[in-house]
């Protein structure tokens, strides 16, 4: 055996352990990620075929508690009914009326309202009053004279309207939980 026979059994050598690499090259590629040595799909099909999994059906979403209105009212949410100065009204969002007061046309802009939170203002001929409350269960009494008005903030029971006093409307907001708030107007 000479330098001819060494040099075609090297040569030989290194072509076989070439084609072994490369066989063993392809058949990762072709068995992509799911390949468990049973074949392409990991259930012992043909290598490089994988079965796609049929999505499970979804799960329903989980519906979200609808809260209990903190209010109802006999005017609904009407806030029209308040233009008499006499009405029980739910709001939601920023409103406005106007009514005849005791000073004349005057103007009750509700500013805010929020989970536990109200702000309001009163405006007429004869002045300006603000009103603003947050937490549970609070809210304001503003109470309109023909020669101005005053304010009480805090702790208001909603099932109580606010009593009627001679020559005056009283207003009264009471903040709800569940973002909206409860409007009394009342006059003599």
């Amino acid at each position: 055996m000479g330098a001819t026979t060494s040099l075609r059994v090297g040569v030989g050598a290194i072509a076989a352990v070439s084609a072994v690499l490369l066989a063993s090259v392809s058949l990762t590629a072709c068995a992509g990620p799911a390949d468990d040595g049973k074949g392409g799909d990991g259930k012992g099909g043909a290598p490089g075929h994988s079965r796609s999994a049929k999505p499970g059906p979804r799960p329903e979403p989980t519906p979200k508690p609808t809260p209990k209105p903190s209010f109802t009212a006999e005017d609904g949410h009407d806030i029209k009914a308040c233009a008499d100065a006499d009405c029980e009204v739910v709001t939601s969002k920023p409103v406005k009326v106007s009514f005849d007061g005791p000073g004349g046309k005057t103007t009750l802009s509700v500013t805010e309202v929020g989970p536990n939170k109200v702000a309001y203002t009163v405006k007429s001929a004869n002045g300006q009053s603000r009103g603003s409350a947050s937490g549970p269960g609070q809210g304001c009494i503003t109470v309109l004279h023909a020669n101005g008005s005053g304010n009480t903030c805090g702790r208001i029971d909603p099932s109580s309207p606010p009593d009627p006093q001679p020559d005056a409307v009283v207003v009264q907001l009471v903040s709800g939980a569940d973002g909206t708030a409860l409007l009394h107007l009342v006059s003599e």
